[in-house]
């Protein structure tokens, strides 16, 4: 029996092989954030990644989960699509990326990143859960977890197996897709789990000439009333733009913050709302 089934109030018929009080002992990590959508395509894999450098580059040290098992691009963004994994002494090691983030992903078990990923939800789950207690994480002050879209097998997976502190959820300016994100935002509720907020993707692309903001989208989408109504917050708005899509194309998505103030300052924004104890707190 595990030190935290000692206070459990639910070990009847549990075996404590997926409590998240004993999956949180197997590692030592401080926060787990889950990054989620109810839609694919509106970047939350690019918005993780964002976070990550952020957080890295603040002086905390961060890693990332690969939950997207059956569409990973985590290694592609950060250049680590020519690196695979090695054995440790207590697990599989994960990768790293130029400024020191961890790295976890499917593609980087694969022989090569085009390989398809061909299996049912139990076996993504189990994957999902080896992800967790058997690689080297070490000691984290954030593991961000990049879910797929959707409600589906492995958003739950994440949400009954690992001790999350909050989750991210990343929309666009688009009323169908505001519709889908509720769905989401309530599965995080429904699983007893507080939603640290949403982002909003994509919001507009600046003319290189004139400087005008071209929302894409259209205007009739209100996620802040949408959030509003369903109990959370907008953390911050990014804009599309063609040199950050060109830097995760060629893995530079370090680089690319180095010269980017505008997204920095809204990604800081965002990462002002997680929670950080006051021992972890960085200048």
């Amino acid at each position: 029996m595990a030190e935290a089934c000692k206070t459990c109030g639910d070990s009847s018929e549990c075996t404590g092989e997926d409590c998240p009080e004993v999956l949180k002992e197997m590692q030592r990590i401080k926060n787990v954030i889950a990054v989620m959508s109810g839609k694919g395509g509106v970047g939350k894999s690019t918005v993780t990644g964002l976070m990550a450098a952020v957080l890295r580059e603040r002086g905390y040290s961060v890693g990332i989960m690969d939950a997207d098992v059956t569409g990973p691009s985590i290694p592609r963004i950060f250049g680590l699509n020519n690196v695979r994994l090695k054995n440790g002494t207590r697990g599989i090691i994960p990768a790293r990326t130029p400024s020191g983030i961890e790295v976890i992903s499917v593609n980087l078990l694969l022989p090569n990143e085009e390989e398809p990923v061909i299996w049912r939800g139990p076996v993504i789950s189990g994957v999902i859960k080896q992800f967790w207690t058997e690689v080297e994480w070490g000691e984290l002050d954030f593991l961000l977890v990049d879910l797929p879209p959707g409600t589906g097998d492995a958003p739950l997976t994440v949400m009954q197996s690992l001790p999350l502190t909050g989750v991210i959820i990343v929309t666009s300016p688009q009323n169908l897709v505001s519709m889908i994100v509720r769905k989401a935002v309530n599965m995080v509720y429904k699983m007893n789990l507080p939603v640290i907020g949403l982002v909003e993707n994509m919001v507009y692309l600046e003319c290189p000439d004139c400087k005008k903001q071209i929302k894409l989208f259209g205007s009739e989408c209100n996620t802040e009333e949408m959030a509003g109504k369903s109990g959370t917050i907008v953390l911050g708005q990014l804009p599309l733009d063609p040199k950050f899509v060109d830097s995760c194309d060629k893995g530079r998505i370090e680089e690319y913050l180095k010269d980017e103030s505008r997204i920095k300052k809204v990604i800081l924004d965002i990462i002002r709302h997680f929670p950080v104890d006051k021992e972890q707190e960085k200048n």
